[in-house]
């Protein structure tokens, strides 16, 4: 499953004229794999979070649930399925960003909006990263992404371990010296706090208050 950067047209619904030959019979298993989890997150677009349950997600392939089976154990399986992408496309750009900025305050900034800018994308994901999505589903799911925020928290908190210990004069944005008291643990944690903050505002407004408004301006206020 590729990084989903524009979700209207990676989530977007069959074309009805290529709808006449079943996607079953056109898909091979690992994309059907992947179709069902991008139907799956087009669902959790919808602005009124009902729960989605298996049938409707079938109807919305034209597929039985018994097909559904064929592919995933159970619904908490195909959750599973959409946090794992979620982990692996998120730490691949924080690993991106990592090798290519070398001041920690501005590594920890530029993840910060890829976090937010990542939710403006994929509204869906982000009931599924703010656990709304979860509510009602088996608990593990919600611990995977409690495990997956703590991971992002300590690559934050690394980040801002180097800007303490090695100040970037060539970088404007970070040319003045961090205040003696600087603890990257609790900027980090903060930092996690706000992002997470703006992620359960998005989903409450419906998908209508973006993640990224004024970012740029509180960013610098938390993190120097």
């Amino acid at each position: 499953m590729q990084p989903i950067d524009k979700p209207d047209e990676a989530l977007a619904e069959p074309d009805p004229a290529a709808a006449a030959v079943p996607r079953a019979q056109r898909l091979k298993p690992g994309e059907r794999r992947v179709h069902i989890l991008q139907t799956l997150a087009a669902m959790l677009e919808a602005p009124k979070s009902e729960k989605i349950t298996t049938a409707a997600l079938a109807s919305r392939l034209g597929v039985s649930e018994a097909a559904l089976y064929r592919h995933f154990a159970s619904k908490a399986q195909m959750f599973e399925g959409l946090i794992e992408f979620i982990e692996q496309t998120i730490f691949g750009l924080i690993n991106q960003i990592v090798d290519k900025e070398n001041n920690g305050v501005l590594q920890a900034r530029a993840i910060a909006l890829m976090l937010l800018n990542f939710s403006a994308k994929n509204p869906g994901m982000t009931r599924v990263l703010t656990c709304e999505a979860l509510v009602g589903e088996h608990e593990r799911l919600t611990m995977r992404v409690n495990q997956m925020l703590e991971r992002v928290e300590a690559s934050l908190k690394q980040c801002l371990r180097l800007a303490a210990v090695r100040a970037d004069a060539s970088a404007q944005e970070a040319s003045a010296p961090l205040p003696a008291d600087y603890d990257p643990a609790v900027r980090a944690s903060l930092l996690l706090s706000y992002v997470i903050g703006r992620w359960h505002r998005f989903v409450r407004s419906g998908f209508v208050r973006m993640p990224a408004d004024d970012a740029d301006s509180q960013l610098r206020v938390i993190l120097q």
